[in-house]
């Protein structure tokens, strides 16, 4: 054995014992936000209610640590990725299980959520491996990113301790991430063991620009467009004054009152109450203009206020 070969074998010992650092590899997060999105969209046309996912957290633990959590209380999918030689598991918490039968048979919302700790029906969980088989493809979809592997379901488990992916003390990477749908909700996890990320660190460590072919340039310049056309209401003020409570009380109908601006005043021009430019007044063809003289810098204008006093 060369003293190369020894070198890599102790580093690679050293970071499955110390863990990943997620801080490191901000690649995971686009990759579990894709994933999100192609569970939602995986699902969306099997759903008469609308549903959500989101990725809650992305963390490290042992697989063992992290699967006694939801001991008696989920349904575990055991995939194979033959590309990493390796097993990854996906898991429904019993609310996530719950909720979903309910959205894909089409329940309203109508009637409370199932409250009871029970084994789960031969129906929940055929509905479970459907689902199963979704989240497969998403989770070779989004990996696509860094490293092309299919997920194959091999096995469905109700208990967790035979839903054990290598040994338990071993190190893993789990993204939860929650389903909203029906005013209610529920979970899903994913354990992927930290020995198949480690030769993936370096790519997981950069997030990479290739995901452009996922934007569509229609539907980009379309949003554009869009933007460009919404309206803005504009306000041009010539003078600010600070009165009193008891002053605003004393105006009555055809009192003057006196302002210090000038035509040679500055005025500020307002977008839906925001300050944007400082332009003085003119006239052409009969009508007041406006023209832009600058930029208005509204953190110089708060220090100059503060100092004013």
């Amino acid at each position: 054995m060369s003293a190369s070969h020894n070198v890599n074998d102790i580093r690679d010992r050293l970071l499955d014992a110390a863990g990943l650092s997620l801080d490191r590899l901000p690649m995971l997060h686009v990759i579990f936000d894709r994933m999100a999105t192609h569970c939602a969209d995986h699902l969306r046309h099997l759903a008469a209610s609308p549903m959500y996912y989101s990725l809650s957290s992305i963390e490290s633990g042992r697989i063992g640590d992290v699967l006694e959590m939801y001991e008696a209380n989920a349904i575990a999918g055991v995939f194979h990725a033959p590309e990493w030689d390796s097993h990854v598991l996906v898991g429904f918490d019993r609310d996530f299980v719950f909720t979903m039968v309910e959205v894909l048979l089409g329940s309203d919302g109508s009637e409370p959520p199932v409250d009871e700790e029970r084994g789960f029906s031969n129906i929940e969980l055929r509905i479970a491996q459907a689902i199963f088989e979704q989240v497969g493809k998403a989770l070779q979809a989004s990996f696509a990113l860094v490293a092309d592997t299919p997920f194959k379901f091999e096995r469905l488990e109700t208990r967790m301790d035979f839903a054990v992916i290598g040994r338990r003390n071993n190190q893993s990477v789990v993204a939860k991430f929650l389903l909203q749908a029906l005013n209610r909700g529920g979970e899903m996890f994913v354990i992927i063991p930290q020995s198949v990320l480690n030769p993936m660190r370096q790519t997981l460590a950069r997030v990479l620009t290739g995901d452009s072919s996922a934007r569509d340039p229609r539907w980009t310049k379309q949003i554009a467009s869009e933007v460009r056309k919404t309206e803005v209401s504009l306000k041009a003020v010539l003078e600010e004054r600070h009165l009193s409570l008891g002053e605003i009380a004393d105006l009555k109908v055809g009192q003057v009152i006196e302002l210090q601006a000038t035509p040679r005043s500055r005025i500020k021009l307002e977008g839906n109450d925001e300050p944007l430019f400082w332009c003085h007044v003119g006239k052409a063809e009969g009508s007041y203009v406006l023209r832009v003289d600058d930029f208005i810098d509204q953190e110089q204008e708060f220090i100059d206020d503060v100092l004013s006093r």
